[in-house]
């Protein structure tokens, strides 16, 4: 593919470290209109208080798309046990509270080693699936509720990192459209207490890792970014 194109050197990928934040589509505009760029988009949504990995994909990189969100991810990230949100996250308005003072370790490794392996997820309202045409996070604004189908998931791996109560550090592998919030969402109803997610971080999107990222603002320090430039040629064998 990448020797039928006749690539230049702002055709390929640019791996950022996201901040906390901006949403995606944000990123992909500062450095469309701070590179001037005519094509940019980004190989997997990250939520505005989620950090990390956020692939760009530059000019001829964009036919690409599809192939890279396509792939595992491997999130850090923190739940806070005993307090529900409308959004599942930080971001949200809280919903309920409880006394979650009595969860142990022990509960929350249980918890996530019973959602290793395939399983049937629901999205959250406050997320971008869209239904009908209207992304689910309009219909949240408004109050409303509309049954979301459940999509298969897989979680090859979600340990416990820390646990200083009431909040539960970890580490979750994952395939595509998995929706860690959810997660954690999920484990605070099976315990009793509520959890949201208060930290996330991704730190691998298949074979690409956020150590090779840069971060936003040393990124748009540069005079051109050309040198951070993935080469398509250099990325699809990357891609499997």
């Amino acid at each position: 593919m990448a020797a039928s194109l006749n690539l230049g050197p702002l055709d390929g990928l640019l791996l950022v470290d996201k901040p906390a934040g901006p949403t995606s589509h944000d990123i992909v505009a500062q450095v469309r209109r701070h590179f001037r760029i005519a094509k940019v988009g980004h190989g997997g949504t990250l939520d505005p208080m989620a950090t990390g990995l956020l692939i760009l994909l530059l000019g001829k990189g964009t036919k690409i798309s599809e192939r890279l969100m396509g792939h595992d991810k491997t999130y850090e990230g923190a739940m806070r046990l005993g307090i529900e949100t409308d959004s599942q996250d930080a971001d949200g308005q809280p919903v309920a509270e409880h006394d979650a003072s009595g969860i142990t370790r022990e509960q929350i490794v249980a918890q996530m080693q019973a959602r290793l392996g395939d399983q049937m997820q629901t999205p959250p309202m406050v997320s971008a699936i869209k239904i009908n045409g209207v992304p689910l996070y309009k219909l949240a604004r408004k109050g409303q509720t509309v049954e979301r189908p459940p999509k298969l998931i897989h979680v090859y791996r979600f340990d416990l990192l820390d646990y200083t109560p009431p909040d539960a550090r970890f580490v979750v592998e994952c395939t595509k459209g998995t929706y860690v919030r959810t997660l954690a969402h999920d484990i605070g109803q099976a315990l009793h207490v509520g959890a949201h997610l208060v930290q996330l971080r991704r730190t691998h999107i298949g074979k690409f890792t956020v150590a090779d990222a840069l971060p936003l603002a040393d990124l748009l320090a540069l005079p051109s970014v050309a040198d951070r430039v993935i080469p398509l040629a250099a990325a699809l064998p990357l891609l499997g």
